[in-house]
């Protein structure tokens, strides 16, 4: 429903002075570029878009497509369940499309970390660290029998890339909004570093 970018933590205080942890979004303006349905797609969808290109950076098929809805080339489109039937090619969807108190479903992409062992990326307690035991602490140890059946099992877990995945973190209750700054404070940490692009769906 909304693409936003993610400005980092805080954290805010309630009537009794307890404060919790605050992820701010900041979420659109994001346009309308699509409707898609069922007569015409097989489903129903709009495609919302977020952030301006500048006009060098256009291709023709994106302005082609654009054209319907007479909005400027986006740098990031997302498909999302239909919000109303009053919305149509163009309008625009801000903050205010969400209100203090509703569940959200917030999509972002991880932190890369690179290629990782797999005490980090599995959660893996490591070797003994006594009794002579060397270089063995932070390795993965036995991996399988070597005669039978001679080979690694697919999805053993081993050491390997790890982060950069897409994760969704469901219901996540927006605590407050700033209509001035289109910014959303939802209570709870989501994927992803500053500045990384994230969806919001309720």
């Amino acid at each position: 429903m909304l693409i936003g970018k993610k400005m980092g933590m805080t954290r805010l205080f309630d009537e009794d002075g307890l404060d919790y942890p605050v992820t701010v979004i900041e979420a659109g303006p994001c346009v309308v570029t699509q409707l898609k349905t069922v007569e015409n797609d097989g489903y129903d969808s709009m495609q919302v878009g977020y952030l301006d290109l500048p006009e060098n950076k256009i291709k023709k098929p994106m302005a082609g497509h654009l054209k319907k809805s007479k909005t400027m080339g986006k740098r990031y489109l997302k498909e999302f369940p239909v919000l109303n039937k009053e919305i149509k090619c163009g309008s625009k969807i801000c903050v205010d499309s969400v209100q203090v108190g509703d569940y959200v479903d917030v999509v972002g992409v991880s932190k890369g970390r690179g290629f990782a062992g797999v005490m980090k990326r599995h959660g893996f307690g490591g070797g003994r660290r006594s009794h002579g035991k060397n270089s063995v602490m932070r390795s993965a140890g036995s991996v399988g029998a070597g005669s039978d059946p001679s080979r690694i099992w697919k999805g053993k877990r081993m050491a390997g890339r790890f982060g950069t995945d897409t994760v969704t973190v469901r219901n996540l209750i927006v605590v407050r909004i700033d209509l001035d700054n289109n910014q959303l404070f939802i209570k709870g940490a989501v994927p992803g570093p500053k500045n990384g692009i994230i969806y919001i769906n309720k």
